[in-house]
C-alpha cells in the first residue's frame, strides 16, 4: 500500500483510480487509512462480499485473503487479472503503470480510428 500511495501521481497521470479493498470492518479500515494518509479509495470488506465477486482465494495457512489485482477499463472490462498465491505475489506497480500506458493507447487508437 506504501508504494501505491507513493506512485498515486503515476496513477493519476494515467487518468486511473485505485480501489483497495480488505477484510477489515469499515470503521478499522477507515482509521487505518486516514492515520496512514492514503489518497485513493479503500473499502472495508468483512463479509468478502467484494472478494467473492471478483474470486479472490483464501488460504488460511497463507494468512487469509490472498492478493488479486484488477485493471478494470472506463467501459467496465475486464483487462488485466492477478491472483496472487502468497501475501507478496503482488504485480510491482512499474508493471501495473505499463500495463495502463498499453491500455491508453490502445483506446487512443479506436478513437482516432
Amino acid at each position: 500500500m506504501a508504494q501505491l500511495r507513493q506512485d498515486y501521481q503515476e496513477f493519476m497521470k494515467r487518468d486511473t483510480e485505485i480501489i483497495a479493498v480488505g477484510p477489515e470492518s469499515p470503521e478499522a479500515f477507515a482509521d487505518w487509512w486516514h492515520k496512514h494518509q492514503m489518497p485513493f479509495i479503500g473499502i472495508g470488506d468483512p463479509q468478502h462480499v467484494i472478494a467473492k465477486l471478483f474470486g479472490q482465494k483464501v488460504k488460511l495457512l497463507k494468512l487469509g485473503r490472498m492478493p488479486a489485482q484488477f485493471i478494470i477499463d472506463k467501459e467496465g472490462r475486464m483487462r488485466n487479472i492477478h491472483y496472487g498465491e502468497s501475501m507478496a505475489d503482488i504485480m510491482t506497480d512499474e508493471e501495473v503503470l505499463a500495463l495502463l500506458d498499453e491500455i491508453n493507447k490502445e483506446e487512443a487508437g479506436a478513437r482516432t480510428a
